[in-house]
Protein backbone atom coordinates (compact mmCIF):
# COMPACT_ATOMS: atom_id res chain seq x y z
CA UNK A 1 0.00 0.00 0.00
CA UNK A 2 2.78 2.17 0.30
CA UNK A 3 2.90 5.60 2.31
CA UNK A 4 -0.41 6.10 4.76
CA UNK A 5 -3.04 8.18 2.56
CA UNK A 6 -4.84 10.98 5.02
CA UNK A 7 -7.70 12.25 3.46
CA UNK A 8 -7.92 16.12 2.24
CA UNK A 9 -8.67 17.81 5.42
CA UNK A 10 -11.51 20.03 3.80
CA UNK A 11 -13.22 16.95 2.79
CA UNK A 12 -16.65 16.50 3.73
CA UNK A 13 -19.90 14.40 3.17
CA UNK A 14 -21.99 16.18 0.29
CA UNK A 15 -25.20 14.26 0.59
CA UNK A 16 -27.04 11.08 1.18
CA UNK A 17 -28.93 9.32 -0.90
CA UNK A 18 -32.19 7.28 1.37
CA UNK A 19 -34.43 4.56 -0.04
CA UNK A 20 -38.21 5.78 1.03
CA UNK A 21 -41.38 3.63 0.58
CA UNK A 22 -43.58 6.56 0.01
CA UNK A 23 -42.24 9.57 -1.67
CA UNK A 24 -44.85 12.44 -0.52
CA UNK A 25 -44.97 11.29 2.93
CA UNK A 26 -41.19 11.73 3.28
CA UNK A 27 -41.69 14.95 1.58
CA UNK A 28 -43.97 15.96 3.83
CA UNK A 29 -41.25 15.25 7.08
CA UNK A 30 -38.27 16.52 5.19
CA UNK A 31 -39.72 19.58 3.49
CA UNK A 32 -42.94 20.23 5.46
CA UNK A 33 -41.43 19.33 9.38
CA UNK A 34 -37.88 20.23 8.95
CA UNK A 35 -37.82 22.99 6.90
CA UNK A 36 -35.46 21.84 3.74
CA UNK A 37 -36.91 23.17 0.16
CA UNK A 38 -37.16 20.76 -2.86
CA UNK A 39 -35.17 21.52 -5.86
CA UNK A 40 -35.50 19.08 -8.00
CA UNK A 41 -38.21 16.21 -8.27
CA UNK A 42 -38.53 13.42 -11.05
CA UNK A 43 -41.98 12.49 -11.06
CA UNK A 44 -43.26 10.16 -8.30
CA UNK A 45 -39.79 8.46 -7.69
CA UNK A 46 -37.42 10.67 -6.73
CA UNK A 47 -36.68 14.06 -5.49
CA UNK A 48 -33.79 15.94 -4.02
CA UNK A 49 -33.93 18.70 -0.96
CA UNK A 50 -31.70 21.25 0.38
CA UNK A 51 -31.01 24.19 2.30
CA UNK A 52 -29.29 27.60 1.59
CA UNK A 53 -29.86 26.84 -2.58
CA UNK A 54 -27.31 24.18 -2.15
CA UNK A 55 -28.11 21.47 -5.64
CA UNK A 56 -28.86 19.00 -2.84
CA UNK A 57 -28.35 17.42 0.75
CA UNK A 58 -30.82 14.96 0.51
CA UNK A 59 -31.71 12.53 -2.18
CA UNK A 60 -35.00 10.51 -1.22
CA UNK A 61 -36.07 7.91 -4.12
CA UNK A 62 -38.86 4.70 -4.68
CA UNK A 63 -36.88 3.05 -7.05
CA UNK A 64 -36.18 0.15 -5.09
CA UNK A 65 -38.49 0.72 -2.20
CA UNK A 66 -41.94 2.02 -3.20
CA UNK A 67 -44.69 0.49 -0.41
CA UNK A 68 -41.99 -1.20 1.43
CA UNK A 69 -41.79 -1.86 5.07
CA UNK A 70 -38.69 -0.21 7.05
CA UNK A 71 -35.26 -2.02 7.08
CA UNK A 72 -35.69 -4.26 10.57
CA UNK A 73 -33.63 -2.34 13.06
CA UNK A 74 -31.41 -5.53 13.36
CA UNK A 75 -29.36 -5.35 10.29
CA UNK A 76 -26.53 -3.58 8.86
CA UNK A 77 -27.66 -0.86 7.06
CA UNK A 78 -27.33 3.37 7.68
CA UNK A 79 -27.61 4.20 11.58
CA UNK A 80 -28.83 7.88 10.85
CA UNK A 81 -28.13 10.82 9.02
CA UNK A 82 -27.15 13.65 10.98
CA UNK A 83 -28.11 17.48 10.00
CA UNK A 84 -25.68 19.67 11.18
CA UNK A 85 -27.31 23.45 12.36
CA UNK A 86 -24.95 26.32 12.65
CA UNK A 87 -26.08 27.74 15.90
CA UNK A 88 -27.63 26.65 18.93
CA UNK A 89 -30.46 28.59 18.50
CA UNK A 90 -31.49 27.00 15.46
CA UNK A 91 -31.43 23.73 16.81
CA UNK A 92 -33.43 24.46 19.82
CA UNK A 93 -36.06 26.07 16.94
CA UNK A 94 -36.06 23.07 15.39
CA UNK A 95 -36.54 21.48 18.32
CA UNK A 96 -39.43 23.66 19.34
CA UNK A 97 -41.20 22.85 15.99
CA UNK A 98 -40.68 19.24 16.42
CA UNK A 99 -42.70 19.38 19.89
CA UNK A 100 -45.05 21.97 18.71
CA UNK A 101 -45.84 19.23 16.05
CA UNK A 102 -45.93 16.55 18.94
CA UNK A 103 -43.19 14.69 16.56
CA UNK A 104 -41.45 12.01 18.91
CA UNK A 105 -37.63 12.24 19.46
CA UNK A 106 -35.62 8.80 20.18
CA UNK A 107 -33.48 10.84 21.90
CA UNK A 108 -31.95 13.98 23.18
CA UNK A 109 -27.81 14.10 24.22
CA UNK A 110 -24.80 16.26 25.33
CA UNK A 111 -22.01 14.69 23.19
CA UNK A 112 -19.72 17.59 24.67
CA UNK A 113 -18.48 18.59 21.21
CA UNK A 114 -22.18 18.61 20.18
CA UNK A 115 -25.54 18.63 21.14
CA UNK A 116 -27.97 16.74 19.64
CA UNK A 117 -31.65 15.23 18.85
CA UNK A 118 -32.68 11.81 17.73
CA UNK A 119 -35.53 10.51 15.51
CA UNK A 120 -36.88 8.83 13.10
CA UNK A 121 -38.14 10.02 9.93
CA UNK A 122 -41.41 7.76 8.14
CA UNK A 123 -39.15 5.09 7.22
CA UNK A 124 -37.75 4.56 10.12
CA UNK A 125 -34.59 5.90 9.28
CA UNK A 126 -32.85 7.60 12.03
CA UNK A 127 -31.92 11.29 12.28
CA UNK A 128 -29.36 13.55 14.13
CA UNK A 129 -30.30 17.27 14.06
CA UNK A 130 -27.60 18.64 15.92
CA UNK A 131 -25.26 21.83 16.49
CA UNK A 132 -21.20 21.34 17.26
CA UNK A 133 -19.38 23.85 20.01
CA UNK A 134 -16.76 26.19 19.21
CA UNK A 135 -13.51 23.92 18.70
CA UNK A 136 -12.52 25.83 21.80
CA UNK A 137 -14.75 24.42 24.17
CA UNK A 138 -14.74 20.87 23.38
CA UNK A 139 -13.52 19.04 26.20
CA UNK A 140 -9.88 16.93 26.11
CA UNK A 141 -8.81 14.60 27.75
CA UNK A 142 -5.07 15.31 29.67
CA UNK A 143 -3.23 13.53 27.25
CA UNK A 144 -4.93 15.71 24.74
CA UNK A 145 -7.23 13.20 22.85
CA UNK A 146 -11.18 14.43 22.39
CA UNK A 147 -13.57 13.37 25.53
CA UNK A 148 -16.96 12.81 23.36
CA UNK A 149 -19.31 11.57 25.84
CA UNK A 150 -23.11 10.97 25.74
CA UNK A 151 -25.02 12.80 28.84
CA UNK A 152 -28.83 13.24 28.71
CA UNK A 153 -29.02 17.43 27.08
CA UNK A 154 -31.07 19.46 29.07
CA UNK A 155 -34.26 20.37 27.07
CA UNK A 156 -35.48 23.16 28.80
CA UNK A 157 -31.81 24.96 28.98
CA UNK A 158 -31.73 24.80 25.18
CA UNK A 159 -35.17 25.79 24.57
CA UNK A 160 -33.78 29.28 26.75
CA UNK A 161 -31.87 30.38 23.04
CA UNK A 162 -35.45 30.97 22.02
CA UNK A 163 -35.86 33.82 24.96
CA UNK A 164 -32.53 35.39 22.77
CA UNK A 165 -34.63 36.44 19.53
Amino acid sequence: MGDQYTIPPLTRIGHVHLKVSDLERSLEFYCGLLGFELTTRYGRQAAFIAAGGYHHHIGLNTWHSEGAPPAPIRSAGLYHTAILYPTRKDLAMIFDRLREARYPLTGASDHGVSEALYLDDPDRNGVELYWDRPKEQWPYFPDGSLNMYTRTLDLEDLLRELAHR
